[in-house]
């Protein structure tokens, strides 16, 4: 089964797009006309503050088929945090306006996981919660240290199931490929393929790898402004048919490996991925 579905679906400028009609005005509306037209989606807004409880229990309440992925939060993944993003309990805790994992306390560590956990606790129990996005940034390289630090968070993460993007090329060059793949088979964790612009010192390659039962694409478009644009210049890109026809056949590929493969569209600015995402659903109905 493929599915295909957008990162967040109440962004403002999509809001603004006129995307949404007027008859879903409210929070509840736009999740469930989103899940009239999509199977799945991706909550990207708890990577930059754990979501209440209260407002987990309503994207469980608001429609019985949709299937959604959730970004980790920034401090899980070791993403410089805003100390003022934290839950509310844990901000004593912290020394810095801005802070990263390897630079707080082991007990504001093991209370903001406690605290993610707990947040989608509602929607776990429903089972449509499928995978947490474990996005670990740049700094994360391959080696010992690195290793470490992702091992970590996917024993933290567990039992919830994780999907791991890395940032940084070294993950996947040829000679540390295998153990980087191995470590996800470990922990049962699927691998992100990502497409995004390639040639810079950065960029990941598209490889594509399952490595549990359900496999993940990212789509981040291929703006020539990813390095030094905004974050609007970085995913404004439309993508082209052709380019989209080569990753209807990429998730084919991989559905071949895997039970489920989710297809995340992260051209996130003013209804572009929601235009993406029916595009290539299209592309995959016909197919």
């Amino acid at each position: 089964m493929i599915l295909v579905g957008t990162a967040g679906w109440a962004d403002r400028d999509l809001v603004a797009s006129g995307w949404y009609p007027r008859s879903a005005s409210s929070p509840a509306g736009r999740l469930s006309y989103y899940a009239e037209r999509f199977p799945l989606v991706e909550v990207n807004s708890s990577y930059y503050a754990i979501p209440a409880e209260n407002t987990v229990r309503g994207w469980a309440a608001s429609s019985s088929d949709l299937v959604l992925d959730a970004k980790a939060y920034s401090l899980l993944t070791g993403q410089p945090t805003r100390s003022a993003s934290l839950p509310a309990p844990l901000r004593a805790l912290a020394r810095r306006d801005w802070i990263t994992t390897d630079r707080v306390s082991p007990a504001l560590l093991d209370g903001t996981w406690e605290h993610f956990h707990a947040c989608f606790a509602p929607l776990r129990q429903t089972g449509r919660l499928s995978r947490v996005l474990l996005q670990f940034p740049a700094t994360y390289v391959f080696g010992a240290r690195g290793l470490g630090l992702v091992a970590d968070a996917l024993e933290r993460c567990h039992p919830l199931r994780a999907a791991v993007e890395w940032r940084h090329p070294s993950w996947l060059e040829p000679e540390h490929r295998e153990r980087s793949l191995k470590l996800l088979r470990e922990h049962d964790a699927a691998f992100v393929c990502v497409d995004m612009p390639q040639r810079l010192p950065e960029s990941v390659p598209p490889l594509l790898a399952a490595t549990s039962d359900t496999a993940v694409i990212r789509l981040h478009g291929r703006s020539p402004d990813w390095r030094d644009g905004s974050k609007e210049d970085r995913y404004r890109y439309e993508y082209s048919d052709v380019e989209l026809s080569e990753w209807a056949a990429k998730a084919q590929t991989l559905a071949e490996q895997a039970n489920d493969v989710h297809v995340v569209v992260n051209t996130c600015c003013a209804g572009t991925a929601q235009r993406t995402a029916a595009q290539l659903s299209d592309l995959l109905e016909k197919g």
